[in-house]
């Protein structure tokens, strides 16, 4: 089975570059293949990694529930085939794309086949790495199975780090199935002193992993839309990403 990474965060948290850079370490430490999965229906995690998708998992989903399945095909083998064809394939990393949440309507019986075979197609990865929404809604609908490590973003304000403090409250709430949950701090300045942010009562329910810093490489590539897949080495951001696998012993 795949070891599972989930990033969540709230909105312009820098939760997707950083799930960019968890995938581009795992790809340069040869330690994949890696499945991305974008679970924010921003869908933006194909712009960091390059890929272009044509459909997403909702898409599907409302057409296994609107249309009719061709003769011959059970519902099961129908879904399974048209996921496959939603899958997007790449050099040592794979996309799935959720798209946006639910409509009205019973979606348990496709969820259910939706979970069947993410639990399938994850045993060809070594690593599944999720962007989530703050909500963590495909998570909290059990369509995956359980996430070794949730990574929650914040950038370095007392109003975003109490943000991702609920966003723990919440998938404690909801008994997600995750061994551990850890906080990381984005584009922090050389200037900026956090101490005073992370002191008392908010870190004695959420553990910080790591402080990536401000990098004018990643801000540049995401102001062009450029992927980061060519990010270089000695990018400050990506050593931090580097810093925080090790100490996940990863």
């Amino acid at each position: 089975m795949a070891f599972t990474i989930a990033v969540a965060g709230k909105g312009g948290s820098g939760k997707t570059t950083l799930a960019t850079l968890t995938i581009l370490h795992l790809i340069r430490q040869n330690k994949g293949p890696v499945l991305a999965v974008d679970a924010d229906p921003n869908s933006n995690l194909n712009v960091g990694l390059g890929m272009e998708f044509e459909q997403t998992i909702a898409d599907l989903r409302e057409e296994v529930l609107t249309k009719e399945i061709p003769s011959g095909m059970s519902k099961t083998d129908f879904f399974d085939y048209r996921l496959h064809q939603c899958l997007v394939e790449g050099d040592k990393v794979d996309l799935l794309v959720m798209g946006r949440p639910e409509g009205p309507g019973c979606y348990c019986a496709v969820n259910n086949l939706l979970r069947q075979y993410l639990s399938r197609i994850s045993k060809q990865y070594k690593y599944v790495v999720m962007d989530n929404e703050a909500g963590m809604e495909h998570l909290s609908r059990r369509t995956t199975d359980g996430v070794d490590v949730l990574l929650i973003t914040s950038d370095p304000t007392l109003v975003s780090i109490r943000s991702a403090a609920r966003i723990q409250e919440i998938a404690l709430q909801i008994k997600l199935r995750i061994k551990e949950i850890h906080l990381v701090i984005n584009r922090i300045s050389e200037s900026k002193d956090i101490s005073s942010l992370i002191s008392g009562s908010i870190l004695d329910r959420l553990s910080l992993l790591e402080n990536i810093p401000e990098d004018p490489l990643v801000l540049e590539a995401s102001e062009k839309e450029k992927d980061l897949l060519s990010l270089p080495e000695e990018s400050p951001s990506f050593q931090a990403v580097g810093r925080l696998m090790r100490r996940l012993k990863l």
